[in-house]
């Protein structure tokens, strides 16, 4: 498969979490992810695809984003926690893991909007 000219990214904030989040998307445990809007929107829309690397920075998986929402922290359900695939999947465990990842990367607030994106795997790599 050709990815070049594809907009590349890796989940996480290190090389371990990336390896550990592209391993749930390869085996299709994790299909959507977020981050925060302060961020921007990612080179993305529904039906683009995008290259993951993994955290050695080899690209390993491509994506297609399939849903792209922009959700408040406090208002994202049960379904997304567990669609996105990390530790207990449950709502709970997606609120405190993610509250910690953005309080160390920028800031948190309870409230704070999330752009919310569902995907699906089109190649591992």
């Amino acid at each position: 498969m050709d990815v070049t000219g594809l907009p590349r990214s890796a989940f996480g904030d290190s090389p371990a979490p990336a390896d550990e989040l592209l391993a749930l998307v390869l085996a299709g445990t994790k299909t959507a992810t977020c981050w925060a809007a302060r961020d921007g929107v990612r080179d993305t829309a529904v039906g683009a695809r995008w290259v993951v690397f993994d955290g050695s920075g080899v690209a390993r998986a491509v994506i297609e984003t399939a849903a792209l929402d922009i959700v408040a922290f406090d208002r994202v359900d049960a379904g997304f926690a567990r669609d996105e695939g990390e530790g207990d999947r449950s709502l709970a465990g997606w609120r405190a893991g993610h509250a910690a990842f953005f309080a160390r990367n920028g800031g948190f607030a309870p409230d704070m909007p999330l752009y919310c994106e569902r995907f699906r795997l089109v190649a591992a790599l």
